[in-house]
């Protein structure tokens, strides 16, 4: 059974710095590509970052050189640094993981929300 679990929001001001984290309590983790999405209320769900198994990362444009995504395999763990805060970056934030053949995401974090004041 996959689990994903996130943490790390919160209220912050704009400008300031949040950093969420995702765990895996599953098995699938290191071989599969995960990725972070958010929905701001009254809006659709977007893409804020993917990072393959491999490593290569890809940012929607909002959150381009302000967010930084990575993944630390042995701890079944991913993380998005979000820098440089806005209020627009507020919303919901889910974790994702494991593509299928149609690049959809399997698997589905709770969610954790942020924020910008």
């Amino acid at each position: 059974h996959v689990q994903l679990v996130e943490s790390g929001g919160g209220s912050v001001q704009a400008g300031g710095s949040l950093k969420l984290s995702c765990v895996d309590s599953g098995y699938i983790f290191s071989s599969c590509a995960m990725g972070w999405y958010r929905q701001a209320p009254g809006k659709e769900r977007e893409l804020v970052s993917i990072i393959t198994s491999e490593g290569t990362t890809t940012y929607g444009d909002s959150v381009k050189g302000r967010f930084t995504i990575s993944r630390d395999n042995a701890k079944r763990t991913m993380y998005l640094q979000m820098n440089s805060l806005k209020i627009e970056d507020t919303g919901v934030y889910y974790c994702a993981a494991c593509r299928t053949a149609s690049m959809e995401f399997r698997y589905w974090g709770q969610g954790t929300q942020v924020t910008v004041s």
